[in-house]
């Protein structure tokens, strides 16, 4: 076959372009191209399919650039070192790439559509509009999303599921007796049975379910499996990895986690799976959390949390899922003081649910954040009711305190009065902060308006965000005020893109990375998604939903996206370095003391923050006066 520009061109064949042109519309950098202009590069795109396990190089494709429209594509070099894994909307030129770092193949790792742009369409893209030359050039985001994906070294929980679940199921039928299926689970020595309608899954017996439904009851032995299995069971995809089974299992409590492929079932993970008797396992940790009877009890066993928190990220776990891990932690603490407090108390007079605030809500801790919670209560709650209230957030907030999680110094908590209130007066407040946006209410809606529910009624949670996104999103002078404070604290670059660090103080020549990058980006991305009433209180997830929804271009998403991998990975890599020297973790980095590429990284990062807030100031700056 011929190589390099004398290639032949890719076969074609007469296609439908609708689909296309939809596709490459809210792509990257092609979102930017005019209609006319995109519709004259569809005349040049031919479409090519390719298998799982082919590779393909310089040597052996016509040159281009390369669109996946699906699946999946591992980089590599010479060595067979990986240098990156692109998927839906992403797109390689071979030969740019062999410019860079020698000879590079991709390798389809999972099947994959491929929009092919011959070379002198693309050269001549590049040279008719600035800003897609630009982008191919730049290797800002690549270099972001490369240093959040490949700085660690890896680490087993990123491997996949499939890798390591079992397949040799024990799958019965609901009409199948208590007796048959315990000899069954005894004969094959597991823990666990599937219930299969054909091969629909239908439910799932454990161990567990046979002592506490069946032998507690005293159900006769000929009784239909269907009656104690826990019906529809919550799975997972084959293609997640070890960390998401890891997390599932984490938040939900859940010891066995049927595995989906296709849909149709595929295989079993199991706590013991995941290695449990590794003590620096967190599903370890927050299962024993569980089990605490005291808060004594449940700080001492916090006690090795910043140790682990350095294994899990010398393991090659990324700040975005330490700060999830820790995140399922801190509810699980608080899930386990509040049972303690009822088993003291006795049950709620009335309904209610324990929100938290901020980054909780978020799931984005790391070290050092305080307590953001309050209560709120059915409206149905009758004076009386207040005392056992007041002593159940007295208890769980000073049970926070004592296992590492510090009284907020704004006094947004539970034992606050004010945060702990009847559904219609938390709804009242909103309305109050909204119509009349002072700096105070401001300040408040930074933390009120990411909110999640911890335990409890979740609907009173659910009921609270409504109104907060039925309120922010039609008052354009509260998104007014949203962005103004959104815009107060400026990435910390100067001319020329050199670091403004401390003066003086503590924290001389410092930069505080969480109030100067983690904070804007997450103001930014609540401005716009309170303006468009998405419902998504991570950032990743509203940043996923602004651009499924066309609320923001893919391009910013993911820029976003990036930076704040990129902040907070640096971040946790300091906080770590910390631990390790007997410090306490703190949020300031000294630009001066990190790497050439680190400080580059974060450089790229903040210029990202400074671009996202000239687009707020741009796009509300009609409500701001």
């Amino acid at each position: 076959m011929a190589t390099g520009d004398d290639a032949p061109a890719l076969p074609r064949a007469p296609v439908d372009l609708a689909p296309i042109t939809d596709f490459l519309a809210g792509t990257l950098p092609f979102d930017r191209l005019s209609p006319a202009a995109l519709a004259d590069l569809l005349t040049s795109v031919a479409i090519s399919y390719h298998t799982r396990g082919e590779s393909f190089d310089a040597g052996s494709e016509p040159r281009g650039l390369r669109i996946l429209r699906s699946g999946a594509v591992d980089l590599r070099d010479a060595d067979n070192t990986l240098l990156d894994r692109l998927g839906e909307g992403e797109s390689f030129h071979i030969g740019g790439l062999n410019a860079e770092r020698g000879e590079v193949r991709a390798c389809v790792i999972e099947d994959a559509l491929v929009y092919f742009v011959p070379d002198s369409a693309y050269q001549a893209l590049r040279q008719a509009h600035r800003d897609i030359d630009r982008h191919f050039s730049s290797q800002r985001s690549r270099r972001l999303r490369r240093a959040a994906r490949y700085q660690s070294s890896p680490s087993t929980l990123l491997l996949s599921i499939r890798d390591s679940m079992s397949t040799e199921l024990l799958t019965v039928r609901g009409s199948d007796t208590l007796q048959s299926v315990a000899h069954a689970m005894t004969q094959r020595r597991v823990s666990s049975a599937l219930v299969l309608d054909g091969t629909c899954l239908q439910g799932i017996i454990t161990d567990r379910d046979l002592r506490a439904r069946a032998l507690t009851a005293a159900l006769p032995a000929d009784t239909p499996i269907a009656r104690i299995m826990t019906t529809q069971p919550e799975t997972v995809g084959a293609d997640c990895t070890l960390f998401d089974a890891t997390l599932l299992m984490t938040q939900r409590g859940y010891h066995h986690l049927p595995v989906m492929e296709g849909g149709r079932l595929a295989g079993m993970i199991t706590t013991s799976d995941l290695i449990l008797a590794r003590q620096n396992d967190p599903v370890y940790l927050v299962q024993h959390i569980s089990r605490q009877d005291s808060a004594e009890g449940i700080k001492t066993l916090l006690g090795s949390m910043p140790a682990l928190v350095v294994q899990w990220s010398q393991s090659g776990m990324h700040a975005h899922q330490v700060s999830r891990v820790l995140t399922a932690i801190s509810d699980a603490v608080t899930v386990r003081l509040i049972q303690l407090a009822e088993a003291e108390l006795g049950p709620a007079p009335a309904g209610w649910c324990w929100v938290g605030f901020g980054s909780q809500a978020r799931a984005e801790q790391l070290f050092g954040a305080d307590q953001d919670n309050g209560v709120i209560l059915a409206d149905d709650t009758q004076p009386e009711h207040a005392g056992w209230f007041t002593d159940l957030a007295r208890r769980v907030c000073d049970g926070l305190q004592l296992c590492g999680y510090p009284y907020c110094r704004g006094e947004i908590m539970a034992t606050t009065d004010s945060w702990r209130q009847p559904l219609h007066r938390w709804q009242d407040t909103v309305r109050g902060w909204t119509i009349t946006p002072s700096p105070a209410a401001v300040m408040r809606v930074s933390i009120f308006f990411d909110l999640r529910p911890i335990y409890g009624e979740e609907s009173l949670c659910e009921a609270l965000q409504e109104v907060m996104l039925q309120e922010a999103s039609r008052n354009s002078i509260f998104l007014a005020a949203l962005a103004a404070n959104a815009l107060e604290s400026r990435p910390p670059l100067g001319m020329f893109r050199r670091f403004v660090v401390e003066r003086n103080g503590e924290h001389r020549d410092a930069v505080d990375v969480k109030k100067r990058g983690v904070l804007p980006i997450t103001e930014i991305v609540r401005l716009h998604a309170l303006a468009h009433r998405i419902p998504a209180v991570n950032t990743e997830e509203r940043l996923r939903a602004l651009a499924r929804e066309k609320k923001m271009t893919m391009g910013d998403s993911r820029n976003l996206a990036d930076a704040l991998h990129c902040i907070q990975q640096h971040r946790l890599q300091h906080q770590c370095q910390q631990i390790m020297a007997g410090e306490t973790p703190d949020n300031f980095l000294k630009p001066h003391e990190l790497p050439t590429l680190a400080r580059e990284q974060l450089r790229d990062a903040f210029t990202l923050i400074d671009e996202s807030q000239a687009a707020v100031r741009q796009t509300y700056r009609a409500g701001m006066g």
